[in-house]
């Protein structure tokens, strides 16, 4: 006090009750901070900075009533104002000015806030030399010796009450300090900026371990959401594999009941898990390790009953689903127990929220959610997949598909095919594949007719479509209940397995490979899609609107019928890599049975209600222009057909009337680049009769004769007729295979020579 008081050093004549009232309020009992320690140095701080100021006397009055009013747990900023009213009362009572005054209580007021400015931005557009020196007086308490540092801002934290709000507060002040100038004059900061900012740090280090940091609990928040939404998760697939088989097909004993079980389960133990990730007792970890076990159990109790897969026997959606349900489970319970053990190995203290937790249970359930959608459901879909099919191979080498001369003689038969018809067969660069019953594929050699491979699924019993397609390397099979596989044509191995949301598409053409997907109220959509069934590209015409579409090797022409309104029907050019539209024309009508020949597109300019069209045009791929247009004769009575033979249009017809009696057929060839006739024959067949096209424009057909069944040829020099041997059956279709004919038996595919 007697060093205080010297300090006063009469500063105000006549004004030693002031200084003693001043120095009592510093000293009282019931403070608990901003004692005499603190006032002595800033009054010696002041001594050495206020050469500085252009009022010393003002500047050092402020000094001593700076703090003169200090009430528990207020802020600087409510002292400070307390303060100036305290000088505003008892400074005229000793005749200080009242210009002197209002200065020192405005002084008093800038001790509320200490904040200096960033180093980047330090130039105050007005200086204010009073305050400066104040102010870098009063941070001096930032510069004293560690020891009395640390005395200092623990009686000041003491002091603002709430150990823990003070600590956060305090930690934003030491921030924003370090963030910025500590003082204000060029003096101060040469003599204290140093130690001051020494101190500082290792305040906020002291800080940093004693608060939580911004991420601080998110580890256990992490596995505490996993551990909840793990147990959420397991009901969502258990659910979903209740409503699956365990086996296909279904086992009329099999129960339902354990993924219910599982379902119920998981449902009880959500909550439960909660509370033990975020307990460190030992009745937690104990619950925790029993959901363990109780996965770990349930799961080698499911990997012993897995079904014994055979042709006739294959696994249901439930067996992966279920597994699934029991992994999701097992993480569950196993994060549940991690996060009893990090609570217990970590004592310090975890705040309630944080940025980090919060972040953490935003980020876990979309986590488990994106895991079930783009993990588990695949790796579930695949496992059946994988499981349920079949490759026998043979290992024998392709040969050349001989030619037809269509004699009437057989080149090889195939005996192994119950249920399947050359009808459904196709041509592929490895061979001829044709589908059966049971869900299977057989590729047959093309010389011989043996067989090279099978690919049979044990959950199909239905005949698979196919087709083949990749410039024929992949045989493109649709299995009921399944939906689109693709085969390498040359080994039948699997290749990939179309997306599920592909399942519904329709094949529009083969090669190129187009598919179509039906939108409700008729507004399709036309995909270009990869072999692999991923779509390059979407073409949505708009509400109301019926597609179809062919392709040439760069091309898609695109024929839109509007099914609402008055808007005419278009062609729409698109590119078939990118699916950009090229160009667009409305037409009369809605054209009909495109064909690709090479690089232009014949279509059927319709003829009214009659299936005759008017003419046949041919299309310009990448304009949509009219290259040439070739009336249909008026006589033609028959539903006309067309089929691309080499760089030939064939057109199959009946030279009216359209009446039983008619027994006859026209065959005419038209050159698709100039459009001009190149032969046509008319020849005594059945109008009526299915007709194949092979490659080399012959149109072939069967009918029954006296004799057995016999093999109508129509070409170019005419018609020819030629006897089968028995067991060919002229019910079912020829097909042509390119230039190789084959017919069908009981149970057998035929190769005519």
């Amino acid at each position: 006090m007697v060093a205080l008081r010297e300090k006063w050093n009469e500063l105000i004549p006549g004004s030693a009750a002031l200084a003693d009232d001043l120095i009592a309020r510093y000293v009282g009992r019931t403070r608990r901070a901003y004692r005499d320690q603190y006032l002595d140095t800033v009054l010696t701080a002041l001594d050495s900075l206020l050469q500085l100021s252009t009022d010393p006397t003002s500047v050092r009055l402020a000094a001593w009533f700076h703090r003169a009013a200090h009430e528990h747990g207020a802020t600087p900023a409510e002292d400070a104002e307390a303060s100036a009213r305290l000088a505003e009362q008892l400074l005229p009572e000793y005749g200080v000015d009242p210009v002197r005054v209002a200065e020192v209580a405005r002084l008093v007021r800038l001790t509320g806030d200490l904040a200096t400015p960033p180093p980047d931005s330090y130039a105050p557009p007005r200086r204010d030399a009073n305050g400066d020196v104040l102010l870098d007086a009063v941070n001096a308490t930032l510069a004293t010796a560690p020891a009395r540092y640390t005395a200092h801002t623990s009686e000041v934290r003491r002091d603002a009450g709430d150990r823990r709000v003070a600590a956060e507060h305090r930690y934003n002040e030491v921030r924003a300090l370090l963030d910025g100038h500590l003082y204000r004059t060029q003096l101060a900061r040469q003599r204290m900026g140093t130690a001051a900012r020494a101190n500082l740090e290792n305040e906020l280090a002291g800080l940093d371990t004693e608060l939580p940091a911004p991420w601080r609990g998110w580890q256990q928040a992490a596995l505490t959401a996993t551990a909840t939404f793990g147990a959420i998760g397991t009901v969502v697939v258990a659910i979903a594999a209740a409503g699956a088989s365990w086996r296909v097909p279904p086992d009329e004993a099999e129960t339902g009941w354990p993924p219910i079980a599982l379902a119920v389960l998981a449902f009880v133990s959500a909550p439960v898990l909660f509370r033990t990730a975020r307990s460190g007792s030992q009745r937690s970890r104990l619950i925790a390790g029993a959901v363990v076990a109780v996965a770990v159990t349930c799961l080698l109790v499911a990997w012993a009953q897995l079904p014994v897969t055979n042709p006739a026997v294959g696994v249901g959606q439930r067996v992966p689903l279920l597994i699934s349900a029991l992994l999701l489970y097992l993480v569950a319970g196993g994060a549940a127990l991690s996060g009893s053990l990090l609570r217990t190995r970590h004592a310090r203290y975890t705040p309630a929220r944080n940025l980090g937790q919060q972040l953490a249970w935003l980020a876990v359930p979309g986590v488990i959610a994106l895991t079930l959608l783009l993990i588990v459901q695949p790796v579930a879909r695949n496992y059946v997949l994988s499981s349920n099919e079949r490759v026998e191979s043979v290992r024998r080498t392709s040969g050349p598909a001989p030619r037809s001369t269509a004699n009437g003689q057989v080149v090889w038969v195939n005996r192994a095919l119950s249920g399947a018809g050359a009808e459904e067969a196709v041509a592929t660069k490895y061979g001829i594949a044709i589908p059966r019953q049971a869900g299977t594929v057989e590729m047959l050699d093309a010389e011989t007719g043996e067989l090279r491979w099978r690919y049979s699924r044990s959950d199909s019993d239905e005949k698979p479509d196919i087709i083949a397609t990749g410039d024929g390397a992949y045989v493109l099979a649709e299995f009921a209940d399944v939906g689109y596989l693709l085969l390498d044509a040359d080994t039948g191995k699997r290749k990939a397995a179309w997306p599920g949301r592909t399942r519904d598409h329709t094949i529009q053409q083969a090669d190129p490979l187009l598919t179509g997907e039906h939108v409700s109220r008729g507004s399709d959509k036309l995909h270009g899609t990869d072999p692999d069934g991923r779509d390059r590209w979407t073409f949505e015409p708009g509400r109301c609107t019926d597609i179809g579409a062919v392709a040439t090797r760069s091309t898609v022409i695109a024929f839109l019928g509007h099914s609402c309104g008055t808007d005419p029907d278009e062609m729409v050019g698109l590119d078939l890599e990118s699916g950009k539209e090229l160009w667009r024309k409305p037409s009369d009508d809605m054209y009909r049975r495109p064909v690709v020949v090479g690089d232009t597109v014949v279509v059927a300019e319709p003829g009214g209600d009659s299936d005759v069209p008017a003419a046949l045009l041919a299309l310009d791929p990448r304009t949509g222009d009219t290259r040439w247009r070739w009336p249909v004769p008026r006589n033609w009575a028959c539903r006309t057909l067309m089929n691309a033979a080499g760089n030939l249009v064939v057109v199959v017809d009946c030279p009216g009337p359209a009446t039983q009696e008619n027994r006859k057929t026209v065959v005419t060839a038209i050159d698709a680049t100039t459009g001009k006739t190149a032969w046509q024959t008319t020849a005594p067949v059945n109008p009526r009769t299915r007709v194949a096209v092979t490659t080399d424009a012959r149109v072939v057909s069967l009918t029954r004769g006296q004799q057995g069944c016999r093999l109508n040829t129509i070409t170019k020099s005419g018609h020819r007729v030629s006897p089968l041997p028995p067991g060919i059956s002229c019910s079912r279709d020829i097909k042509a295979l390119g230039d190789l004919l084959l017919t069908s038996g009981n149970g057998t595919v035929i190769a005519l020579r």
